[in-house]
C-alpha cells in the first residue's frame, strides 16, 4: 500500500494494521495490572504503528508486520515503564490483606468471609471495604515478584514481550492458567462472576456493577478481594 511517490498509504495502513495493535494490547493487558486501561495500550500501540510506517524501509528486507510488531510493542512497553502502577503504601496494604486471607483460608479450609477477613486484620467490616477500593488496581504478579537473585527488574521484557519461541514459559504459563483457573473456582459466587466478567467478557467496573446491582466502587471492592485471594492461593505456583 504506497502512494505514488513510493511512500504508505497511512490510512489504509491504519486501518490494516489496526487489528494487530488490539491483539497486542489484549496480549498484554492479560499480564498487567488491573488499573492498565485496554484502550491506553490500544492508543499508545497506534502511535507506534504510526512511527513504523514512518521509519519503514523495505530495502531492509523485513516485512512490514515484524517491524511493526516491534516498534508497537516497544511504545506500549515505554509508556508501561513510565506509568506509575502502584504506591509503595498500597502494595504493602495489599500484601497485608493477602497474608490475612492465606491464614484464614489455612484455618477455615474455605476462602473466608469479608468479616472473618477484616477481624483477621483487626479493621470492623467498614474500614476492610474502604480499604479494599483504596488498593484498587493491584495484580496477580508484582514487579518484584519477577525479580531475579540479582536484583533484575525486567519484567516487561521478560514477561510481556512475545514468548511464543520460549517453549520453558510457555509451560510455565500454561502451568499457571491451569492453577488460576482451579483458583478462580475457589472464590465465592459473586466474586467469580466479577472476574469472568472483566478478564473474559471484557466488560469495565461500571458494566459489570450495572449487571450486578451494585455500585461501581463495590465491584472494586470485590475486584481487589478477588485478586487477594487467588495471590494467597497461587504463592506456590
Amino acid at each position: 500500500m504506497y502512494t505514488a511517490t513510493g511512500r504508505l498509504e497511512t490510512n489504509a495502513m491504519i486501518k490494516q494494521y489496526s487489528p494487530l495493535v488490539r491483539r497486542l494490547a489484549h496480549q498484554m493487558i492479560a499480564k498487567l495490572p488491573a488499573n492498565v486501561e485496554i484502550d491506553d495500550l490500544i492508543q499508545v500501540g497506534l502511535i507506534g504503528l504510526t512511527d513504523a510506517m514512518s521509519r519503514f524501509d523495505s530495502a531492509q528486507g523485513v516485512q512490514f508486520e515484524t517491524f511493526a510488531t516491534q516498534r508497537i510493542r516497544g511504545a506500549m512497553l515505554d509508556e508501561l515503564r513510565g506509568s506509575d502502577w502502584m504506591s509503595r503504601g498500597n502494595r504493602k496494604q495489599q500484601r497485608e490483606i493477602e497474608v490475612a486471607v492465606h491464614k484464614l483460608q489455612q484455618q477455615l479450609g474455605r476462602a473466608p468471609a469479608e468479616s472473618e477477613i477484616a477481624k483477621q486484620m483487626g479493621l470492623s467490616l467498614a474500614d476492610y471495604q474502604e480499604l479494599l477500593g483504596k488498593v484498587r488496581g493491584t495484580q496477580l504478579v508484582y514487579l518484584e515478584d519477577m525479580s531475579g537473585d540479582d536484583g533484575d527488574n525486567d519484567f516487561l521484557d521478560r514477561h510481556v514481550a512475545d514468548e511464543n519461541e520460549n517453549p520453558v514459559a510457555l509451560l510455565q504459563d500454561h502451568r499457571m492458567r491451569l492453577a488460576l483457573i482451579e483458583a478462580i473456582k475457589t472464590l465465592p459466587e459473586r466474586e467469580q462472576f466479577v472476574m469472568g466478567m472483566y478478564y473474559e467478557q471484557d466488560m469495565n467496573l461500571k458494566e459489570i456493577a450495572a449487571v450486578l446491582g451494585v455500585t461501581e466502587s463495590r465491584v472494586c471492592q470485590l475486584h481487589s478481594q478477588s485478586i487477594a485471594r487467588l495471590r494467597a492461593k497461587l504463592r506456590d505456583h
